[in-house]
């Protein structure tokens, strides 16, 4: 039983830095891409950037290039997610979920097309 679960969630201020991370479980996490998400209240799920197995490859939506770097450590099955310079904007539901691909990439940035989800962190700004 493939598990993800999210962590690290909570209240910050504008500005402040938070890091959240996503132990998975029942899966060979080093062959799969994963990915982190957001969703805030009436909208749609947003891709936010990708990592590849080893780590080498990621790739992220604009509104956080520069400010959020993903990585992982497949010795502890855990993807990171640190985000910087939060904005009020950034207030959501973040998520991390695995690629359904399999291939050796940064990962789809459309939700449908991963095979695996975890649970979901808030993630409060306040400004």
């Amino acid at each position: 039983q493939v598990q993800l679960v999210e962590s690290g969630g909570g209240l910050v201020q504008a500005g402040d830095s938070q890091r959240l991370s996503c132990a998975a479980s029942g899966l060979t996490f080093s062959r799969y891409a994963m990915g982190w998400f957001r969703q805030a209240p009436g909208k749609e799920r947003e891709f936010v950037g990708g990592i590849n197995w080893s780590g080498s490859d990621t790739s992220y939506t604009d509104s956080v290039k520069g400010r959020f770097t993903i990585s992982r450590d497949n010795a502890m099955n855990t993807v990171y997610l640190q985000m910087n310079a939060l904005k009020p904007d950034d207030t959501a539901v973040y998520y991390c979920a695995a690629d359904a691909s399999r291939l050796n990439w940064s990962g789809p940035r459309v939700a449908s097309l991963y095979a695996y989800w975890g649970q979901g962190t808030q993630v409060t700004v306040s400004s």
